[in-house]
């Protein structure tokens, strides 16, 4: 065997242990990845500015938890920000049309984002039955725009966690880029089975996420050397 064949081995090991540390170190979390999706067509996606978006109907929680990814992926190198600083606070208060959305999306590139980072709860169980009907937890959109408007209602039901234990939840990557096909690249389902710390709940959703978003090679792309690897 050649030292290229040894080095690309040496490389694929220390890969595949990288991600077996990183799974052990997630055991331990409140939030799990239940379902992992990504675009076939696509290997890696980095991203110039990203949109990373909430949708709850608890404002603190959002707060908490925009502000939480948005700092995670800036510590991995990603330009991101708050759908709280980005929009006016009179956004979500009102439904939006598609037509509206269409108009969102163009201002959204106009203003440098190639990127949008989508997260909600989809639909909620206790430990014992279901008791109240998932929300789109099975449908795949093709779009940011239709992804949001679909689920956009989740703003407005305040009722929408007091029964429940586990929470599902989703968080979706779409390109709004301009020369390109605006398209889904990612989407991951996560269970969420402390969600009455929302602090510790959003930890270990961000840290699930963003691990993630590292193991597919998107927005976060982590480049192995031969630095410290002696052939």
């Amino acid at each position: 065997m050649n030292h290229f064949n040894l080095y690309q081995e040496d490389m694929n090991n220390i890969y595949i242990y990288l991600i077996v540390i990183s799974g052990l170190l997630l055991s331990c979390t409140s939030s799990e990845l239940v379902e992992n999706w990504k675009n076939p067509d696509i290997d890696t996606f980095e991203a110039q500015k990203v949109l990373v978006i909430g949708i709850t109907p608890d404002e603190n929680a959002r707060k908490i938890f925009e502000k939480k990814l948005v700092g995670e992926l800036k510590k991995n190198g990603v330009s991101a920000i708050r759908s709280l600083d980005y929009f006016k606070s009179s956004f979500t208060t009102s439904s939006k049309t598609e037509k509206e959305m269409m108009a969102l999306e163009s201002q959204l590139i106009e203003n440098g984002f190639d990127a949008i980072l989508l997260s909600k709860v989809l639909g909620v169980e206790d430990k014992v039955t279901v008791v109240k009907a998932y929300r789109n937890l099975d449908k795949t959109f093709d779009s940011f725009r239709d992804d949001y408007y679909e689920n956009q209602n989740i703003y407005y039901d305040e009722d929408y966690y007091e029964e429940y234990q586990i929470f599902h939840a989703e968080s979706s990557l779409y390109c709004i880029c301009s020369d390109k096909k605006r398209e889904l690249i990612w989407k991951g389902s996560i269970d969420i089975t402390e969600p009455e710390n929302i602090k510790k709940a959003v930890n270990d959703y961000v840290k699930v996420l963003v691990w993630a978003l590292k193991g597919q090679q998107l927005l976060i792309i982590e480049k192995l050397t031969d630095e410290n690897i002696d052939i």
